[in-house]
């Protein structure tokens, strides 16, 4: 067996076959998260085949490591896809070259059709639980679609070896739901991509700040499920709180309310979507780090604001509960209660000593928390199931 590109030589290496209905370069927590675990598998030496929708100006691929699918639209989520059923093309495909494990990281009718060919097969298969759909459905006003999708993903991912969950709540509320044979897998962040080295004085002057002003960023999709009227709140307070400093709201990301959010913060910079060290250069550029959302299974966007040396205000979950110890590194508040998380953002900018300590913090806190780590931890997930005998399934 050849070492890695890294070094590394595995005991084991596994085909794998990973299956998604988004991958990058599309912009989501999920699409990041694929692309860094497929990266370090490889490097770790295993054979990866994708599964995916075609994307924008894409062909059919003859390449064996890639395996291409019709989608459509998802609504509501420009540049995201549903996958299409594909399940006699999978039957073809892993009669002929047989993975040894199977990862379904999206529950939408592609996923649904590579969990069918891999239980007649008897392929083993791992599910990834990336995104609260039902709670998405709620924010949407569809209480009814909600507990459907909440019933449809449980009967989903209680058919899969294990479901591997991004953080500690995560696993708590669905345990509490039902779901079955629940496994942490966190998230990691490139601490070398995003670093306070790269802070700008020639950007934040094009936001129309100095050095000592502040700019509160937010990144992330401009969305009613990110509980973004909790943004504007918290930023109206800390402006009136701070009457004779100069602030200055700074959103990065796109989504169906930015319009909305124009009309109502004319003063705002609304920076649209960045990418890779650009990105990383907004991040870095900021002070404070607003993020009220109540909706994630994890949250990679605090993380990486962290690394990037930013004060973070969130409630008290997902990364911000496992990564966010309060008064040290960040400042949290109870999930739901947002005069805390008022509070925790005044706190954060009464005294600059207390503010410039946290960030500090926060920098040393995420340089700790690299993808290689989380890589070898997706390994072993994927080792232990293929050696658990799984029968061959009919449906």
């Amino acid at each position: 067996m050849a070492p890695s590109q890294t070094g590394v030589m595995n005991v084991t290496s596994l085909h794998i076959a990973l299956v998604s209905e988004t991958f990058p370069p599309e912009i989501n927590g999920v699409a990041n998260t694929l692309g860094r675990l497929c990266q370090g598998l490889r490097e770790r030496g295993h054979h990866l085949q994708l599964v995916r929708p075609r994307q924008a100006d894409e062909t059919t691929s003859s390449d064996d490591e890639l395996l291409l699918t019709r989608g459509w639209p998802l609504p509501g989520y420009a540049g995201l896809q549903w996958g299409q059923s594909a399940l006699h093309k999978l039957l073809r495909r892993w009669q002929r070259q047989r993975p040894d494990v199977l990862y379904i990281a999206t529950e939408g009718p592609l996923g649904l059709s590579a969990l069918r060919a891999a239980r007649r097969l008897g392929i083993p298969v791992v599910s990834g639980f990336h995104t609260n759909f039902q709670q998405y459905s709620g924010h949407y006003g569809l209480g009814l679609l909600a507990r459907l999708l909440t019933s449809y993903l449980r009967w989903f991912h209680n058919r899969t070896r294990m479901t591997l969950v991004p953080s500690l709540s995560q696993r708590v509320e669905l345990q509490r739901r039902g779901f079955e044979r629940l496994e942490l897998l966190a998230r990691g962040v490139d601490g070398q991509l995003f670093h306070p080295c790269r802070r700008s004085a020639e950007l934040r002057a094009a936001w129309g700040l100095g050095e000592a002003d502040i700019a509160v960023l937010h990144v992330g999709r401009l969305a009613v499920e990110k509980n973004l009227a909790l943004l504007v709140r918290s930023f109206r307070a800390l402006q009136h709180a701070n009457p004779g400093r100069r602030l200055r709201l700074v959103l990065v990301g796109d989504g169906p309310q930015r319009a909305q959010l124009q009309a109502e913060l004319p003063e705002a910079m609304f920076c649209g979507i960045q990418r890779g060290e650009r990105l990383a250069e907004h991040y870095a550029s900021g002070d404070l780090f607003l993020f009220p959302s109540l909706s994630e299974t994890f949250g990679n966007v605090v993380l990486e604001a962290l690394a990037a040396g930013l004060a973070v205000v969130a409630y008290d979950q997902a990364a911000a509960a496992q990564h966010i110890r309060h008064g040290h590194n960040g400042a949290l508040a109870s999930p739901g209660d947002e005069q805390a998380f008022v509070d925790a953002a005044h706190w954060l900018l009464e005294d600059p000593e207390s503010l410039r300590r946290v960030r500090l913090n926060a920098r040393q806190h995420a340089g700790r928390q690299g993808w290689p780590a989380i890589v070898e931890q997706f390994e072993q997930h994927l080792l232990a199931a293929r050696s658990t005998p799984v029968p061959v399934a009919t449906t």
